[in-house]
């Protein structure tokens, strides 16, 4: 029995084949490269619409309680241009025409503070607050 016939056929199915496989391989590469691009890509634009939604949103008002009450800002500032040294959070009630309560005093003590993290008024001494000039 003659095998050549039958071995040059295997040869040439095997060469195709590699061939395929060789073909199918590049292809594969192209796509993982093209895959790699387009999740950047949509990295990118996941990236974008967060920038964009947060330049959207409006910018949120500080709540009550982070800075002094508008109100009673300009008042507490004129007892401090009224005074001739530093003003404890009692005395500045009192200007105030509040009643001495502890709730008012703490309160005013707060609003006094908050004034100091501003840099409007300055903190002498411990709970002695004076103008900053």
């Amino acid at each position: 029995m003659n095998l050549r016939p039958l071995l040059d056929a295997l040869d040439l199915q095997e060469d195709t084949a590699r061939t395929l496989a060789d073909d199918l391989r590049a292809q594969i590469i192209d796509l993982q490269t093209r895959l790699r691009e387009a999740e950047m890509h949509l990295e990118h634009l996941t990236i974008t619409r967060k920038t964009v939604t947060g330049l959207h949103r409006p910018v949120s008002r500080p709540s009550r309680r982070s800075c002094p009450s508008i109100r009673t800002t300009p008042r507490i500032l004129a007892a401090f241009n009224h005074a001739t040294g530093p003003l404890r959070a009692k005395d500045v009630c009192q200007a105030l025409g509040h009643e001495l309560l502890p709730k008012n005093v703490e309160g005013t003590r707060a609003k006094l503070k908050r004034l100091v993290k501003l840099g409007i008024l300055t903190e002498a001494d411990t709970g002695n607050f004076a103008r900053k000039r």
